[in-house]
């Protein structure tokens, strides 16, 4: 026999008015009347509390508790928005334990299947990005062993080319690894005390050469300090900046008619520090804004290998202020260029004691 709520208050119904009305009819002086309406009463009373406490406190519960051990057992996770907040039903709590159970499932699931698509994608990238350096450098290596290396000329000038995809290599698999090791923690920032507008002049006097060869003028921006002293690691915000103007130069527009440009600005706040890398470039599409500090995510796939590098330097740069408790941000205007920008803590809100600061200051000196 199928039990449901409104068979159950009928039941429970009828058997109370039944001994209402039998308890009454003892009584004398009661009419048939009083005996009938009493009857009534005491039934649709007792069927409406019994149906409502029923069905909605019992039998629906339980009857949403089944759907979603179906839905669990049938791997769909679409419904575990339905939670709602706490309640004094037993069986209520009872069916949120289990939405918020499967609402847990649900997160691992889609981390699963989001890791799952990375490292596809991960593995898929770093084949084609070795294959490259390995190939080239087999060629030259085959192309002596064929008989070219009886030639002085030709062996001299293939070694080298040789020499430098496996340098290219070696480059990749360092980038790759100092990654891995920021994205694990293994890699551990030291911070020191040191001068913010050295390392720029320094990193500027390392790309100089690069820049003027593709007629790249560097500038500093007028109201930029002499010497400003920050908080960090000295050797990581050095490779920041480094990959950041890289990336301004190896981006900078080609034949073009009005001069190229590569700008620092620093801006001194309260408490941070703000460094800016501007260019008047390419320019970057919004569509490819939230993507560019991704492993080996290139705007241009057809121009990823003539403009060299690793694909790696903006997800390093990222992940190096991401431990320093700061961002990269970048704005950027198709045909006009892009700006990045990050911010670091400035001397004056290190808690140490003076003599501590004097014996930073002496070391990083």
């Amino acid at each position: 026999m199928l039990l449901n709520a409104r068979a159950v208050a009928i039941l429970l119904a009828v058997c109370i008015a039944t001994i209402t009305t039998a308890f009454l009819s003892l009584t004398e002086g009661v009419s048939q009347m009083a005996l009938l309406v009493a009857f009534m009463l005491a039934f649709g009373s007792s069927y409406l509390l019994t149906f409502i406490t029923l069905e909605f406190f019992i039998f629906r519960e339980i009857n949403r508790i089944y759907e979603v051990l179906n839905k669990l057992r049938e791997q769909e996770y679409a419904f575990t928005d339905e939670g709602a907040g706490p309640s004094s039903n037993p069986l209520k709590r009872i069916n949120q334990e289990i939405y918020s159970y499967a609402s847990d499932k649900q997160r691992e699931i889609e981390e699963l299947k989001r890791m799952a698509a990375f490292r596809r994608e991960f593995l898929a990238d770093v084949s084609h990005e070795l294959k490259t350096p390995i190939f080239a450098a087999q060629g030259y290596i085959y192309t002596l062993l064929d008989g070219a290396v009886k030639d002085k000329t030709v062996r001299t000038k293939f070694l080298k080319k040789a020499a430098k995809s496996l340098d290219g290599l070696d480059l990749l698999v360092q980038d790759l690894l100092t990654l891995s090791q920021l994205e694990i923690g293994q890699i551990k920032m030291h911070y020191v005390y040191f001068d913010l507008i050295r390392i720029i002049r320094d990193v500027c006097d390392q790309v100089e050469g690069k820049a003027e060869k593709k007629e790249i003028v560097l500038r500093f921006d007028a109201n930029m300090p002499e010497q400003l002293w920050v908080w960090a690691d000295k050797q990581r915000i050095h490779q920041v900046i480094m990959n950041l103007i890289s990336n301004a130069i190896k981006y900078s527009k080609e034949e073009s008619e009005e001069p190229s440009w590569v700008e620092i600005k620093v801006e001194e706040g309260r408490h941070r520090v703000k460094v800016s890398v501007s260019d008047n470039g390419r320019g970057i599409p919004q569509e490819h804004l939230n993507r560019i500090f991704e492993r080996f995510y290139r705007v241009e796939k057809s121009r990823s290998k003539g403009s060299g590098g690793t694909g790696l330097g903006l997800a390093i740069v990222k992940h190096i202020l991401e431990a320093h408790k700061s961002r990269v941000e970048v704005k950027s205007v198709v045909g006009e260029g892009s700006t990045f920008s990050f911010k670091l803590k400035k001397k004056k809100e290190v808690a140490a004691k003076p003599a501590e600061k004097q014996e930073l200051i002496k070391k990083d000196e």
